[in-house]
C-alpha cells in the first residue's frame, strides 16, 4: 500500500506539473509582447550609463544611481528601498591630465586608479623602470633612486595585438615565437617583482614611502586599446594606469636612457566613511507572501568605463523584468523581490550582508536568478548542485519561446558555485540561487573591468531576450504549486558533493 501511495503521488505531481506548464501561455505571451513592443532598455541604459556613469562603491555616483533606481521603481508602481548594510571609503574621481613633455610633447592616454589620492598641483618628473635586482637587499639599496620620479612597475608587453589578430594574419612560426617571448618575459617580470621582496599590493606602498612622485602601471586586457582599471594602494601619491601604446613608448624611451619626463595632475576627493546599501524592490505575493522568488544583479561597478556590461546589463535585465512583471502579473502567488547588490566587486559583500540580515527570506526562497557576465544572451544554466534542480528548471523553461530556449544549455544537477557573482552568496547557505550564464561578446578582454565598458558595447536584442527569459522564469517559479527542494546532489561515491563555505560580508571596507 505504501508503494502504491508513492506511485500515486508521483503520478499526480507529473500531471499537475504538465497542466501547470500548459496553463501559463497567456501570461507568457503578455510578457513577450510587453518586452518587445514597449522595451525601456535603451532609455534605462542611457540614463544609467551615460547620465550617472560608473557606480564604484563609496562614490556619490553610486548613491545617485540608487536614488535613480528608486524613482524608476516608484514610477512603475513597485515598492523599493535603499537598505543600508555597512559603510565604505568615500571617494570621488576628478579630472586627470597626463602628458609627456620631453623628449617631445605628447598627450598620454591614462586613468587614475580607483581610490587614488588627489594631487594639490601638477607634478613634472622623469620616469624610471622597476629594476631587475639580485634580491631584496639590492632593491633596498636602489630605493632612494625613486625620489621625485614616476616609477613604472608593469611589464612592457611583447605585442599590443590580441591573439586572435595574430591567429588571423601571422605565420605559425611568428605566432610560436611571439608566444615563447611573451611567456619568458612574463615569467622574468614576475621574478623581477618577487626579488624586490614585495608584491603587487605592497610594492607601490614601498615606493611611496621612498619618495616616488607617483606610480605608473599598465594592466593590458589583451585587446586593442583596452586596459583593466582596479584600485590604487598608495595613500599620498597618484597611481595611474597608462594605455599600452603610451606605456610602451615611455618604457622604450626610459630603457634607452632618453630620460623622458611626464606631467601628471589627477584630482580626486576623499569623502570619509559613506553608507553603502543594496536596492531592494518588492511585488507582494497574494497567496504565499512569505515565500520568495528573487531577481539578482550587482549594482556597483569599477569606474574605468561606465560599468555598462559589468554589471549594468544585468541590472537593466532585472529592472526591465520587474517592470514587465508588475504590468502583466501584478498579483504573484509568491512575493517577488529584486536585489541590486553593492560591493560585489570587492567580494560579494552586499549579497552576503543580505543573506546574513534576512534569514527568513533565505529560508523561504523558492529560487533566485542572477545575471552578471556581460551583454550576451543567456546560454547556460546550471543546477548548482541541487538534486532536483533539473525537474524544476526544465519545467519552468518549457514555456519560454523556443527562439530563446533552444540556445540554452543546462547542466543538472551541476556543482555549487563558490564565488564569481552574487548567486554564490545564497548557494553557500543552501538556498537555490542560479546563474544565468551569458554568451561572451569578448567580455573577458574587452569589457570586464575595463576602460571600454560603455553604452556602445550593449547588444539590446540579447538584453531583451534576457529580460523575457528572466520574467518568465520568475513567473513560473512564483506560480509553481511545489516548493523547490533543497536536497543536495551526491557524487560518484554516493556522498554529498562538497559545498562551498559561507563568506562573511565586509561591512567597513576600503580603509585598509
Amino acid at each position: 500500500m505504501k508503494n502504491f501511495n508513492k506511485l500515486f503521488i508521483a503520478a499526480a505531481l507529473c500531471v499537475s506539473s504538465s497542466a501547470f506548464a500548459q496553463n501559463n501561455n497567456a501570461v507568457v505571451d503578455k510578457i513577450v509582447k510587453e518586452a518587445t513592443e514597449n522595451s525601456q532598455l535603451q532609455t534605462l541604459a542611457h540614463e544609467l550609463f551615460d547620465g550617472i556613469g560608473p557606480r564604484l562603491v563609496g562614490t556619490p555616483q553610486y548613491d545617485q544611481a540608487g536614488k535613480w533606481a528608486l524613482d524608476k521603481y516608484k514610477g512603475w508602481g513597485i515598492t523599493a528601498k535603499q537598505e543600508k548594510w555597512g559603510d565604505w571609503r568615500g571617494w570621488e574621481r576628478g579630472i586627470s591630465h597626463i602628458d609627456m613633455v620631453y623628449p617631445r610633447v605628447h598627450s598620454i592616454e591614462g586613468t587614475q586608479l580607483a581610490w587614488s589620492p588627489g594631487m594639490k598641483a601638477a607634478v613634472t618628473a622623469e620616469t624610471v623602470i622597476l629594476p631587475d635586482v639580485a634580491d631584496s637587499a639590492a632593491f633596498a639599496k636602489w630605493l632612494p633612486a625613486v625620489k621625485g620620479k614616476f616609477v613604472m612597475i608593469s611589464m612592457n608587453p611583447v605585442s599590443g595585438r590580441p591573439d586572435d589578430n595574430w591567429k588571423e594574419f601571422a605565420l605559425q612560426e611568428s605566432i610560436d615565437k611571439m608566444k615563447a617571448e611573451r611567456g619568458a618575459q612574463t615569467e622574468a617580470w614576475r621574478n623581477r617583482v618577487k626579488k624586490t621582496g614585495y608584491n603587487g599590493r605592497t610594492l607601490p606602498v614601498a615606493l611611496e614611502k621612498a619618495g616616488a612622485a607617483g606610480i605608473i602601471t599598465n594592466y593590458w586586457s589583451q585587446g586593442f586599446g583596452v586596459d583593466k582599471i582596479f584600485a590604487a594602494y598608495t595613500k599620498t601619491i597618484p597611481t595611474v594606469d597608462i594605455a599600452l601604446e603610451d606605456y610602451g613608448l615611455l618604457y622604450r624611451l626610459t630603457e634607452k636612457n632618453e630620460k623622458p619626463r611626464i606631467t601628471i595632475h589627477t584630482e580626486s576627493k576623499e569623502l570619509g566613511p559613506k553608507a553603502t546599501f543594496n536596492v531592494i524592490g518588492e511585488i507582494k505575493g497574494s497567496e504565499k507572501p512569505n515565500e520568495y522568488v528573487m531577481l539578482s544583479a550587482h549594482f556597483d561597478s569599477w569606474d574605468g568605463g561606465t560599468g555598462a556590461t559589468d554589471n549594468g546589463t544585468g541590472t537593466l535585465t532585472m529592472m526591465e523584468a520587474m517592470r514587465i512583471l508588475k504590468k502583466v502579473y501584478p498579483k504573484p502567488k509568491r512575493t517577488i523581490l529584486v536585489g541590486h547588490w553593492a560591493s560585489e566587486e570587492q567580494g560579494l559583500n552586499g549579497s552576503r550582508a543580505f543573506v546574513e540580515d534576512h534569514p527568513e527570506i533565505v529560508a523561504n526562497l523558492q529560487a533566485l536568478f542572477n545575471q552578471d557576465n556581460g551583454t550576451g544572451r543567456v546560454v547556460n544554466i546550471s543546477g548548482q548542485g541541487y538534486a532536483k534542480a533539473g525537474d524544476f528548471i526544465s519545467k519552468w523553461l518549457e514555456v519560454v519561446p523556443d527562439t530563446i530556449r533552444h540556445q540554452i544549455k543546462t547542466n543538472f544537477p551541476g556543482t555549487p558555485g563558490g564565488g564569481g557573482s552574487d548567486f554564490a552568496s545564497f548557494v553557500a547557505v543552501g538556498a537555490p540561487g542560479f546563474s544565468l550564464g551569458s554568451n561572451s561578446w569578448s567580455y573577458g578582454n574587452y569589457t570586464w573591468h575595463t576602460n571600454r565598458d560603455t553604452y556602445d558595447k550593449v547588444v539590446f536584442d540579447d538584453l531583451r531576450s534576457n529580460a523575457i527569459l528572466t520574467a518568465i522564469l520568475v513567473y513560473m517559479a512564483s506560480e509553481d504549486p511545489n516548493k523547490f527542494p533543497r536536497d543536495k546532489a551526491t557524487g560518484e561515491n554516493g556522498q554529498p558533493i562538497k559545498w562551498p563555505e559561507q563568506g562573511k560580508a565586509n561591512r567597513h571596507g576600503g580603509f585598509e
